[in-house]
């Protein structure tokens, strides 16, 4: 602990005055060496000394940083870091929900953080946990190459990748099967009559858009319909990089002011999808629309999405964490999580798949249409409530 450049006279500090370890020495007539050994609770220190360190450290309103005296003795802290995107997606509170939940039945605290999809801060954040010496890492990363979180794992602290899965590394990580779940939701408009379709789509750079994308394709391709996979009218369709509801609002603007408009719209994410009704209702129009990821309200609005459990993904990445701890022998109680929860590594069920390989687990979580009402009419046909 850092000492200060100059020592104040203990003698007249008040009871809650704010004191150092070295008024708390100067007060029990000891070195601050022992002083720090004595409120640190470690070996070699006599009894009394040690009684007497105490009711001085009492006496001045003394108190640890116990963070700091962790980390000068390289003991890790009860912290689990999570790293998020951008925290106005309601998706991430949902998710530190899930991760908080699970962790404290292992007595761990949560620190979440946001790297607002910079790629810079994310680093910079990763690094600063790192340094704190949190138990675990828990990434949704914004990184094309997560390369450099290979340090972390050298130093011992289990990594887990949510929601985007890792590149560049082997990892643990639990995702959604987003390929799948854009199919779904495109195969049933073309179902209800459409075939020109459009797409509006997150940042090009994360995987998650790309798989969606993927999925979208999919199903166009499969329909033999807009031109093929990447034929010109299929990518006239679809417009990507709207991170946000304005500049997705702005997508499907132009969307709908096509010559030959789109008679359905697939959204890729819950604020993509509130941009998009902002521009059916500027444009006085009720283009079918089906959205992936529920968002509040969507049930009284009548929007058909593609649902998932944000809560239980974040349950799931815990689990891969706490599990891994076990495994080092780091998990207080020594207890398996999944021999807490019932599950066996690598067990296909209904509720997902994990895929093991390398020593890594993967995580794959099913999605589930919401029909409501916007994606089950042909085209031409109102669906407002």
């Amino acid at each position: 602990m850092r000492e200060p450049s100059a020592m104040p006279d203990p003698a007249p500090a008040s009871p809650r005055a704010h004191a150092t370890l070295a008024n708390v020495a100067e007060r029990a007539g000891v070195s601050l060496k022992t002083a720090s050994r004595a409120v640190n609770g470690e070996r070699h220190v006599a009894e009394e000394t040690r009684n007497r360190v105490m009711r001085a450290a009492d006496d001045l309103g003394f108190q640890l940083n116990g963070l700091a005296s962790l980390l000068k003795r390289g003991i890790r802290s009860d912290f689990v870091g999570l790293v998020t995107g951008d925290l106005a997606n309601p998706f991430y509170s949902q998710l530190a929900k899930g991760v908080e939940r699970e962790l404290r039945t292992a007595g761990l605290t949560l620190v979440v953080s946001s790297s607002d999809e910079s790629g810079a801060r994310e680093r910079a954040l990763v690094d600063e946990l790192v340094a704190r010496q949190v138990r675990a890492l828990l990434v949704v990363s914004t990184l094309e190459s997560n390369a450099s979180l290979a340090a972390a794992q050298q130093r011992g602290i289990p990594v887990v990748f949510v929601d985007r899965p890792p590149t560049d590394l082997a990892a643990d990580s639990v995702v959604l099967d987003n390929r799948a779940g854009a199919a779904a939701a495109v195969r049933h408009l073309q179902r209800h009559g459409h075939s020109r379709i459009g797409f509006i789509g997150d940042f090009d750079r994360l995987p998650t858009h790309r798989q969606r994308l993927d999925g979208y394709l999919d199903a166009v391709e499969g329909a033999g319909g807009a031109g093929g996979r990447d034929g010109t009218e299929t990518r006239m369709l679809v417009r990507e990089n709207s991170h946000d509801a304005e500049s997705a609002r702005r997508a499907a603007t132009e969307l709908l002011g096509l010559e030959d408009p789109p008679t359905a719209l697939f959204t890729s994410n819950n604020r993509v999808t509130i941009g998009a009704l902002s521009a059916l209702r500027e444009a006085g129009l009720t283009t079918a629309l089906v959205g992936f990821d529920d968002f509040d309200l969507a049930d009284v609005l009548g929007v058909t999405v593609v649902a998932h459990d944000p809560v239980d993904m974040g349950v799931r990445a815990a689990r891969l964490a706490l599990d891994a701890l076990a495994e080092r022998g780091a998990l207080h109680g020594g207890e398996r999580p999944a021999e807490r929860s019932g599950e066996r590594p690598g067990e296909r069920s209904a509720e997902g798949s994990t895929v093991r390989g390398g020593g890594t687990a993967s995580l794959v979580l099913p999605t589930t249409l919401v029909p409501r009402g916007s994606g089950e009419v042909p085209p031409g046909t109102s669906w407002r409530r």
